[in-house]
């Protein structure tokens, strides 16, 4: 695990402070190599014309993921907004009702009606992003 991310010795007492919560770097590791290919925590990120951040590799949405994103559309057409931000997405997960965000969410004990009551009162309250 040495190898892993810490480079000081406060990093090292980062990975020290997550082991203790149960947040395994090497497991992490693997599965980071499993997605992005071997040494991808070493090397600098991509980035592309813009500045943003490229994985490398194309990952295809899931048709459920699909899904949410197209109820998040439509509940961000619903409030009259030109944008789809992270409220919508939420409101799409909830509307969708089916993924495992909806289970956290039920295991949690969250009512999802009075969540999205309260998601859209907040929502219907801006006009822009943020």
């Amino acid at each position: 695990m040495a190898d892993l991310i810490p480079r000081t010795s406060k990093d090292a007492l980062d990975a020290d402070a997550l082991e203790t919560i149960g947040i395994d770097l090497s497991v992490i590791r693997e599965k980071v190599e499993a997605a992005f290919g071997p040494g991808a925590l070493d090397r600098p990120p991509l980035r592309d014309h813009r500045g943003g951040l490229v994985s490398g590799r194309h990952l295809s949405f899931s048709s459920r993921a699909k899904k949410v994103l197209e109820l998040s559309l439509r509940e961000a057409l619903a409030l009259k907004h030109k944008y789809i931000g992270d409220g919508h997405i939420l409101l799409g997960l909830l509307r969708e009702g089916e993924g495992l965000a909806s289970r956290v969410l039920a295991d949690a004990g969250v009512d999802s009606a009075v969540l999205r009551q309260e998601v859209v009162r907040e929502l219907g309250t801006r006009r822009t992003p943020g």
